[in-house]
C-alpha cells in the first residue's frame, strides 16, 4: 500500500469508510462478526486510515470499529466526526450554528 501525508499523519492511500457496516444501507448492523472480519482484512492489506462517526447507530459504529481494532490499535489512524445529534428525534443537527461556533477559523 502507498502512503500519503495527511496533515502530520502517514496513512494509506486507501482508507475504509465504516458507516456501512451499522448504518443507512439495507442489513447494516446485521453481522458484527462480518464487519469485524472485514475491517481485519482491510488492515491485514494494509488500511490505515479508518472512518467512523458518533452519528452511525447513534454509536453503534464507533464501538464496533473499536471491538475490531481493540488489539491492533498502533496500527490505525482513526477518524471520527462529532457534534451532530441523530437522537433527537429531529434527524441529524448541528449542535451549533456556525456563527455560534467558539473555534472559528
Amino acid at each position: 500500500m502507498k502512503h500519503i501525508r495527511l496533515g502530520t499523519l502517514d496513512v494509506g492511500r486507501v482508507g475504509l469508510g465504516a458507516m456501512g457496516m451499522s448504518a443507512a444501507y439495507t442489513g447494516a448492523g446485521t453481522d458484527d462478526a462480518e464487519s469485524i472480519r472485514a475491517i481485519h482484512r482491510a488492515l491485514d492489506l494494509g488500511v490505515t486510515l479508518i472512518d467512523t462517526a458518533e452519528i452511525y447507530g447513534p454509536f453503534a459504529n464507533e464501538e464496533l470499529v473499536g471491538q475490531a481494532i481493540k488489539d491492533r490499535r498502533d496500527e490505525v489512524v482513526l477518524a471520527t466526526k462529532f457534534g451532530l445529534i441523530s437522537h433527537s428525534g429531529g434527524g441529524p443537527e448541528p449542535r451549533q450554528q456556525p456563527s455560534q461556533h467558539p473555534y472559528r477559523a
